[in-house]
């Protein structure tokens, strides 16, 4: 479906909080404690490099369209070719044709979490007062366009106007992190980036870059990775790296959350055969699975918070991914699964002072049958917030109302944008607090907690639980 008028971008003073007058009005109360409070991000995608270098933003479409995969995927979806949205590195359409092709498609995102965050951000932050189609794109693209060659556009202004305290990167194992020393050691820049160390590459050994990362950790580490020891002293290496450089989590993303562990004889005899190219795939499964198991150890180590989302099938569609590489809209959902998988990891570390493990999932199924209650039990556990799939308005209060009830919501991870785009980290974190004082209100005019504790409990959810829980 396509738009052919545009329609005033007016996002309403209420939206999200509930249709009932009391409970509207309490809803009220509790978002004004934290709507201006400062953002902190513990878990995000923006590069480091875009803050530290600090130059104009090239295009409209090149900020706010190709970079987001939540985008590319429905516009995909509606009929959008990939290399028309910027994604084929051998055909670079200009950000007018990529943005014309938003505005076409702006209906197709009519309900989705998607539309709210375009809707605030372009309004709140680009001062637009229509909504996109076929008949203004050209009008609004020369707007933004202009717009980003002013100073207030730059992104450490806008770092600033978003009133951004922490911002998490996800950064290779062997990244130098150069970004990040040059913002450390800047004091022109009063914020605070932090690098979040990604390195489930290394855990999976039928993953046709495995040798080769295998082989930066060591060299990025200058500990030689031919053995599982190796290895693991490399990873350990490259942890204390990360962490002299403001490091306070990892981040694992792997096919499922098994963690049973392998003995060290049977370790090395998989990673040699890795290294030859000649692993089975049930192999591979032990591997990582052990790898899992050995990450959590390092944690209990070194005190890195270990954030954990599995149950995702990365690149579905093979041919997407040989053309225009990973990304790009096509990794989907599987059945989570926690209680069980994780119980060795737990058995061992569930109860390790200082150990904090944060369980995110896009099988929100598993928040009352298994996250809740690990949480509820587990100190080191702690419930992810809705993300990715289900960080939408419904499913935040889906996931409180699953939750709370086993972990309460200090248990709990504090709001997640996990974002490549920049302008609408602020619209995420205004749609999430909304949706918590919706939440909140409703406990309030069922009288099973006051006003003043859900005042109190929002201000908490915005800062003092995502400091607790990443360590911040």
């Amino acid at each position: 479906m396509t738009q052919t008028t545009a329609t005033r971008l007016a996002p309403h003073a209420d939206r999200l909080f509930p249709a009932d007058p009391a409970a509207r009005r309490v809803a009220r109360t509790v978002y004004a404690a934290v709507e201006d409070a400062p953002i902190i991000s513990p878990h995000g995608h923006v590069d480091a490099a875009t803050i530290a270098a600090d130059q104009p933003f090239p295009d409209p479409a090149a900020l706010l369209v190709t970079p987001d995969h939540y985008v590319l995927r429905l516009l995909h979806a509606n009929g959008v070719p990939l290399e028309a949205l910027g994604r084929d590195p051998h055909h670079q359409p200009d950000g007018r044709s990529v943005w014309r092709h938003l505005a076409e498609h702006w209906d197709d995102f009519l309900g989705t979490p998607v539309r709210y965050w375009f809707e605030t951000e372009l309004h709140d932050v680009f001062g637009l007062t229509e909504q996109p189609s076929r008949q203004n794109a050209d009008a609004q693209y020369d707007h933004l366009a202009d717009l980003l060659t002013t100073p207030a556009f730059r992104p450490r202004a806008l770092f600033d106007a978003f009133g951004i305290e922490v911002l998490a990167t996800t950064d290779g194992p062997a990244d130098d992190l150069a970004a990040h020393a040059q913002l450390a050691a800047d004091p022109t820049f009063t914020g605070r980036v932090v690098p979040t160390f990604r390195a489930d590459a290394v855990f999976d050994p039928s993953r046709s870059d495995w040798r080769h990362v295998v082989a930066a950790v060591g060299q990025a580490a200058g500990i030689e990775t031919g053995t599982h020891a190796g290895l693991l002293a490399a990873l350990r290496a490259r942890r204390r790296y990360f962490i002299e450089h403001g490091a306070t989590a990892t981040d694992t993303g792997v096919l499922d959350a098994g963690s049973t562990p392998l003995s060290a004889t049977e370790r090395e005899r998989i990673h040699a055969a890795a290294l030859r190219g000649d692993v089975s795939t049930a192999e591979a499964t032990a591997y990582r699975h052990d790898m899992l198991y050995r990450w959590a150890e390092m944690s209990v180590e070194d005190g890195l918070v270990m954030q954990l989302h599995p149950g995702i099938i990365r690149n579905h569609h093979t041919p997407t991914l040989e053309r225009f590489g990973p990304d790009t809209g096509h990794d989907l959902p599987a059945v989570g699964a926690f209680t069980t998988p994780l119980r060795p990891l737990l058995e061992a570390f569930g109860t390790a002072p200082g150990f904090h493990l944060v369980l995110f999932t896009v099988d929100e199924t598993v928040f009352s049958r298994e996250i809740g209650p690990l949480a509820g039990f587990y100190p080191a556990v702690y419930a992810g917030a809705p993300w990715w799939f289900i960080d939408t308005p419904a499913a935040i209060a889906r996931y409180r109302s699953a939750v709370t009830d086993s972990a309460s919501f200090t248990k709990t991870s504090g709001f997640i944008d996990d974002t490549r785009a920049y302008c609408s980290i602020p619209a995420r974190h205004d749609m999430a607090r909304r949706a918590d004082a919706a939440y909140l209100a409703s406990l309030v005019v069922a009288h099973e907690i006051s006003e003043e504790d859900a005042v109190r409990t929002a201000q908490r959810i915005v800062s003092d639980i995502p400091r607790a829980t990443f360590k911040l």
